[in-house]
């Protein structure tokens, strides 16, 4: 099993052994709870089913709780993730992992969330459009401009950038490197930027593209 949920706690800097200032993006991971089990020979593949944090009952559904009551748990999980396996895992139903149990520094990690949503935008905002003149006649100033042919093929192309509906869409980051791993304390801090605002919720995985040193 190589992932675990978490939530973004913000940003902030440290200093390697070189003394290198480095931009990291805290992440408070886990304490994370295995709610279900997938094998190969029930389910068709391997995978753990992790819960982050707790609800009250009265705001989860009738199917969370069950789900719940199955794994032994006493509260419901404010968020379930699945993470596949390459074997069938050896968990127990109710047990717990910890940050330290799953990452380590210099793992690489691909990193899951929902970015800010900013709402209706126009072009110069949602795609960096350059916008017209704001003088010597320009009249159009924020305006996409033209978006399309009068005879041929008589259309807007699919996929032409538009105004429209920005952010609020799940994004992923690939390759960040952990710069350091708090096991006390169950905080990751991970070298860049990740999605989303302060204290949303994250998938975190270790990449599929890279390997620790």
């Amino acid at each position: 099993m190589k992932g675990m949920i978490g939530k973004k706690v913000g940003m902030t800097q440290v200093y390697n052994e070189n003394g290198k200032l480095i931009p990291v993006t805290v992440l408070a991971v886990g304490p994370c709870v295995v709610v279900a089990l997938k094998t190969k020979e029930k389910d068709g593949y391997s995978a753990v089913q992790l819960g982050f944090g707790s609800q009250k009952a009265k705001n989860a559904s009738k199917a969370e709780v069950g789900h719940a009551t199955r794994a032994g748990l006493e509260a419901v999980p404010a968020r379930l993730r699945e993470f596949r396996a390459d074997s069938d895992p050896e968990l127990e139903l109710g047990s717990v992992l910890k940050v330290s149990d799953v990452f380590g520094a210099e793992d690489y990690l691909d990193v899951t969330g929902i970015v800010k949503g900013r709402g209706f935008q126009g072009v110069v905002k949602r795609w960096n459009f350059a916008g017209g003149r704001y003088s010597h006649g320009g009249g159009w100033k924020r305006k996409p401009g033209s978006i399309g042919q009068c005879a041929k093929p008589a259309n807007v192309v699919k996929g032409k950038k538009l105004p429209g509906h920005m952010g609020n869409v799940q994004r992923t980051i690939q390759n960040l490197q952990v710069v350091r791993v708090a096991e006390d304390d169950g905080l990751l801090f991970v070298k860049g930027a990740v999605p989303g605002p302060n204290g949303g919720y994250l998938k975190i995985r270790k990449a599929i593209k890279k390997s620790g040193k």
